[in-house]
């Protein structure tokens, strides 16, 4: 009997951004920052992201369609780094520390 190899298809983007999403909700939470909400698409056309305030909350919105992966990934990082206002030293050390986070965890940007 002869088995062909299966090349699987690759996840799809809006699953790729819930597992993304949960990954830096609980970094976000892990380093004491406010963790923001994720939603795709932005509620305005045109933008590849936006980050809605209300008092309890912080919703970052995130376009996936027609964009690289790294791009929807960075718009995600930068929003938890605009989410809880932080300085440049420390937004430039969250941000660097999030993007760590995915890479062992099997969510590599490539």
């Amino acid at each position: 009997m002869h088995y062909r190899s299966v090349e699987l298809a690759p996840e799809p983007t809006s699953l790729r951004f819930a597992r993304t999403a949960r990954e830096l909700s609980g970094a976000a939470r892990r380093l004491g920052l406010v963790v923001p909400s994720f939603r795709s698409p932005p509620r305005k056309s045109g933008i590849d992201r936006t980050i809605r305030r209300t008092p309890n909350r912080v919703t970052v919105a995130v376009q996936l369609r027609n964009r690289p992966w790294t791009a929807i990934v960075a718009d995600m990082i930068e929003g938890v780094i605009v989410a809880n206002d932080l300085d440049p030293r420390t937004a430039n050390a969250m941000r660097a520390t999030l993007w760590e986070t995915l890479e062992p965890s099997g969510l590599q940007v490539a």
